[in-house]
């Protein structure tokens, strides 16, 4: 027998004896409140002291920021549409060629046509604010990681944190320090957009071929030379990739900014829109940020990467020399314009928005005539898979639920099932599989909510000990046990029933789209701009439509973080199953296996380590929406971050969204541990 299997069986016995007792014992469930200890409290206080100390200097410095943040604003406010037009167009026929540039000119009409071409223009300040220090302190500290291997840890640490932990979460200390205004969502902006840039400007330095630096060092180069000159442009590439992903994370930051500070900007133009249920508004402002993310990622990621097929004619008529006269000419036109009419907006009268009174009430009217179809969707959804995922089947079939009772027998016909399915597991996938079975078994009964909490903390630091060492182990048992201790227990298990089944959701239809689009270059053509556009979408955008149709409530959260981890199942699957090696599937099918059987037993088996690296950007796109989730009415960890915003609680919003973070950052190294046991070694 194999001797990982022992703790196994202990753990076994030890479930059987929970199940038993834990209705003469219900702290077994239900972990009890006067157990918990008041460490937000202690933060709280902690907190308190260090604010007064150091508030006054960092409202120093928020008023030092308003200043170019103002100015900002106010240039691009005093530039006409047309010579912005002009510009982008120049710019974007540079970066990819005529269709990039006809693309923004269409997307500049879609906005000004619409009537938020002002509050674009706020939004853009931000961003360009927000980026260049976002830039400049992620190359900072990516080049601290790349000259001292040792604080390296430590630094992927702290990035893991920062892209993991909630933004609502670090908004409460940012609130208390520098007050509420445009300045503080610059600084969170700032904050979420600086570890894309971290990461990227280790990996570009990194990937420098040591040839190219000795040549440098045989050329007489000093030290900073070298750097500036030889090691610097040739990671430029992966830099400029760095500056991409920092620009597009700094404007998904835009409603949660308008949350703490709006100023007539276009996230505040989709918050209160959502909040007043003006659909038709709400649509067309989520449409404009849409178009901006998708512009700006076109733009940049054109800098950073030359098209597969080399530049276009038109990429290469536009010189440096051409595209500078052009922006000239744009500001020269600007300062015509401006000179001849001083005065004049230049702005449509009256755009679509103010026009969406009618498509308010035609939306409402659909979701009201057709509201016995969403509401039975919802309720099918909600009984069928969310119920039983958070209350199991014991919880569920009763009479006010499912209309019946569960009889001993069918509790019995259901253990024999499981069981069944555990020895089929075992006898073919090992004893692995036969545990994962019994697992999912016993989940499905008791719901996330009926399952002991010492035997899923136990459950858990167990899995992560064998499959990635004891220092994840323990680290699985000591995050489990902050959070038990600090009474978030029920909300954990809401994030963990409410992920794991979107995600598993994502996996099923995700999965299937990919092998759809690995196996037909039609429909891969067709998901690409899908996934694109749904990749460069803010987070809130994906609330409208859901919130829309199915009002508040955890399937309406549910379908919000469906569209927003979708995306990964589907490109991962599709690169792994296309990149498996084509002798090894020649070789399958002249053996005479059908094309399902060529995907099941060769295909998905080769490109396993690649799906399951989609299988970790699913789950960590899936925990990152849960705060956002929160604003249509969830009850998880999410929640507990956004209460804590609105009572300016920051210890409980740091527990709460480290929490988050900790689900995160052991989920990735749970995946990536299992990957790299699969992976042959070269």
């Amino acid at each position: 027998m194999d001797p990982a299997v022992l703790p196994w069986c202990g753990l076994a016995v030890l479930t059987a004896l929970c199940l038993l007792l834990k209705m003469q014992f219900p702290w077994l469930v239900n972990f009890p409140k006067e157990w918990t200890l008041p460490l937000a409290a202690q933060v709280n206080a902690v907190t308190d002291a260090v604010v007064a100390v150091v508030q006054p200097a960092f409202r120093a410095l928020s008023a030092l920021l308003d200043a170019p943040m103002r100015g900002a604003r106010l240039a691009l406010a005093w530039l006409p549409w047309p010579a912005v037009m002009l510009g982008v167009a120049a710019l974007a026929m540079k970066s990819s060629g005529v269709r990039l540039a006809i693309f923004a000119l269409l997307a500049l009409a879609y906005i000004l046509l619409a009537g938020y071409w002002p509050q674009s223009m706020n939004t853009l300040a931000l961003v360009l604010l927000a980026v260049p220090i976002s830039t400049g302190l992620g190359f900072l500290l990516g080049v601290l990681g790349h000259a001292r291997p040792r604080l390296r840890p430590v630094l992927l640490g702290a990035l893991d944190l920062m892209q993991t932990v909630p933004a609502f979460a670090y908004l409460i200390p940012l609130l208390l320090l520098f007050g509420f205004g445009p300045v503080v969502g610059l600084i969170a902006s700032a904050i979420y957009a600086t570890p894309p840039m971290v990461r990227n400007t280790m990996l570009g330095l990194d990937r420098v071929p040591a040839a190219i630096s000795e040549a440098g060092l045989m050329s007489g180069c000093t030290r900073r030379q070298q750097f500036w000159q030889v090691e610097v442009p040739t990671a430029l590439p992966q830099l400029l990739v760095g500056f991409n992903q920092t620009t597009m994370a700094a404007l998904s930051m835009v409603i949660v900014a308008a949350i703490i500070g709006g100023f007539e900007d276009i996230g505040w133009e989709v918050l209160s829109s959502m909040r007043k249920a003006e659909f038709g508004q709400s649509i067309l402002s989520g449409l404009v940020i849409a178009l901006l993310a998708i512009l700006i990622d076109r733009l940049t990621i054109g800098f950073a990467r030359e098209p597969e097929t080399g530049p276009t004619r038109a990429m290469q008529w536009m010189t440096p020399r051409r595209l500078a006269l052009s922006l000239a000419f744009a500001l020269a036109f600007a300062v015509a314009i401006r000179l001849l009419a001083p005065d004049a907006t230049l702005l449509p009268e009256t755009g679509l928005r103010m026009q969406m009174g009618a498509v308010n009430e035609r939306l409402l009217g659909v979701v009201r005539d057709y509201a016995w179809f969403f509401n039975g969707v919802r309720n099918a959804v909600l009984y069928c898979l969310l119920l039983p995922m958070r209350l199991g089947i014991s919880g569920s079939a009763t009479p006010a639920m499912w209309g019946f009772a569960l009889p001993p027998s069918a509790v019995a016909v259901y253990v024999a099932v499981v069981l069944a399915l555990a020895v089929l597991a075992m006898r073919r996938f090992g004893w692995r599989a036969a545990i994962a079975v019994l697992a999912a078994g016993l989940v499905l009964y008791t719901g996330f909510l009926g399952l002991p909490w010492p035997v899923f903390i136990l459950a858990v630091a167990l899995l992560a000990g064998q499959v990635a060492g004891l220092r994840l182990g323990l680290f699985a048992l000591a995050g489990f046990a902050l959070i038990l201790v600090n009474g978030l227990w029920p909300q954990l298990v809401q994030s963990l029933y409410l992920c794991t089944l979107a995600v598993l959701l994502c996996l099923l239809v995700g999965g299937a789209l990919g092998t759809w689009a690995a196996h037909s270059d039609r429909a891969s053509r067709i998901l690409k701009p899908i996934c694109d556009a749904l990749q460069t979408m803010p987070q809130f955008v994906f609330l409208i439509p859901a919130l829309m149709f199915f009002k508040v409530g955890e399937f309406t959260a549910l379908i919000a973080i469906m569209l927003y981890a979708i995306v990964p199942p589907i490109r991962y699957v599709e690169h792994g199953l296309r990149h498996v090696r084509a002798d090894v599937v020649e070789a399958v099918e002249q053996m005479g296996a059908t094309p399902m059987q060529t995907l099941l037993q060769a295909k998905l088996p080769l490109a396993l380590p690649v799906v399951m690296l989609g299988l970790n950007q699913t789950i960590m796109a899936a925990l990152s929406m849960l705060a956002i989730a929160a604003l249509v009415g969830t009850r998880d960890l999410g929640q507990a971050v956004y209460v804590a915003l609105g009572k300016a609680d920051a210890g409980m919003g740091l527990i709460a969204g480290l929490s988050i973070a900790f689900l995160a950052i052991l989920a990735d190294r749970l995946i990536q541990a299992a990957v790299r046991q699969r992976t042959p070694l070269p």
